[in-house]
This record gives structure tokens, C-alpha cells and sequence, in this order.
């Protein structure tokens, strides 16, 4: 893929560095003559331009771009931004950073935003993540909110420890994609058992979740959660 990334600070730079490991062709957009460093990721081409005036998109070419990354630390300029690449420039897919929790309502489909990558929000559930076993957590979300990455750590008292994923009636809109077990990541067959300590991960959409949440955990597992149990 050929991607544009706005903003050349640490974020960016390091978006930009494992783009570039895994073969895909990079553009680093940075209005600040001081932050043009492109020694720090010699294969991207850099470009010093504003990415807010549409003159310096077109002249950087980014509709030839497959994914456009709005990764500044300025939530405005990552909205003007994501509906420059979307509406002038027809960017198949563009992400966008958000720095403040208050502003995540902003990043919409309306705003050319496909995806929204929050900070507070990610660094928020890899903290629930870390500490919660029994109950269901968001990880991220796709397409703004109708799909979620989620996960459950299985307790011992969990109705299919021990049963194989097939038997597991997951409702529609909902998917088994990955089983962590230990240090290993299982790409879950049809017949492969479940385990108590299983971090299971899903994508599913948000109407379904507290249905998972039922089937992997229990019946009463939704209602539990919503009394702090």
C-alpha cells in the first residue's frame, strides 16, 4: 500500500517505521521545519507541507494514496485532515488519532474518519485488560462503533471451559478470531477446546455484546456486571 502519514512526531515516525517493515510505501507530511527529520526513517519520502490546505495535498499526490493516518497531536488538524483525504481526494481508508477523550465523539464517518484510534481508550482497556478476568472487554473499535474488538478472560466457572469452540452457540454478527493461551495466539479451529485462562478475542457488533458476554460467561454474567458484582 502507499500511505500518508500526518504528523513526523514519535507517533507518526513510528507508524511510518513499521509500515515500512512490513513492505508498504510511506509519505511523512510535517509542517515544522524542525520535526523534518528523515534521518530518523530514511525510507519514507518527506514532505514538508501543511497537511490542512488542500494546495499541499495535492501537490504531495495524496489521492495516489491507499490509506491516509491523520497522526498529530492536535485533534483538529487530525479532522480536517481525515475530511480533506476523504471528500477532496478519495482516500479508500483513512485513521485518525485522537489525543483527548472528550473529542472521540467528533471522529466520524462525517469527519472521512474510518477508523479512530484513542489513546486514552486504548490505554484504558489494555489496563482492563491486564486486571480483569470474568468479564468482557472492548479493546477497539471499528467503523465507528458498529463493530468492536473485545475480550474475555475465561474464569474456571465458565460454561464452556473445556467444550470445543464448535459448540459454543455465538449469536450472528459475532466472531472467535483469536484464542490467547499462555504465550501462544490460536487460530481457533472448530474443534479446538477452550480453557480457564483463555483470553478470548472477538469481533463483534456493540448489539451483541452483552449476548457474548452471556454465552462465554454465563447467564447471569450481564446482569452481574452492570451491578459491579
Amino acid at each position: 500500500m502507499r500511505v500518508a502519514i500526518a504528523g513526523a512526531g514519535n507517533v507518526g515516525r513510528s507508524i511510518a517505521q513499521e509500515l515500512i517493515e512490513n513492505g508498504h510505501q510511506v509519505m511523512l507530511i510535517e509542517r515544522q521545519p524542525k520535526m523534518l527529520r528523515p534521518e530518523r526513517v530514511p525510507a519514507a519520502e518527506w514532505v514538508l507541507a501543511d497537511a490542512c490546505e488542500l494546495a499541499s495535498l495535492e501537490e504531495a499526490a495524496l489521492s495516489s494514496c491507499d490509506v491516509v493516518v491523520a497522526a498529530t497531536g492536535d485533534d483538529k488538524v487530525n479532522l480536517v485532515v481525515s475530511l480533506l483525504a476523504k471528500t477532496e481526494f478519495a482516500v479508500p481508508r483513512v485513521v485518525a488519532r485522537v489525543n483527548r477523550a472528550e473529542n472521540e465523539w467528533l471522529f466520524t464517518e462525517q469527519w472521512g474518519v474510518d477508523v479512530a484510534v484513542s489513546k486514552p481508550r486504548v490505554m484504558a482497556a489494555l489496563v482492563e485488560e491486564a486486571v480483569t478476568v470474568g468479564d468482557l472487554v472492548r479493546l477497539m473499535t471499528f467503523r465507528q462503533g458498529e463493530a468492536n474488538l473485545v475480550e474475555i478472560t475465561l474464569p474456571p466457572t465458565a460454561p464452556y471451559v473445556g467444550h470445543p469452540v464448535h459448540s459454543v452457540p455465538l449469536p450472528r454478527d459475532a466472531a472467535l478470531v483469536a484464542i490467547l493461551r499462555g504465550k501462544r495466539v490460536l487460530v481457533p479451529g472448530p474443534d479446538d477446546p477452550i480453557e480457564a485462562g483463555d483470553e478470548l478475542i472477538f469481533v463483534c457488533t456493540a448489539e451483541v455484546e452483552d449476548t457474548v458476554r452471556a454465552v462465554i460467561l454465563g447467564a447471569d454474567s450481564v446482569e452481574r456486571t452492570r451491578e459491579g458484582i
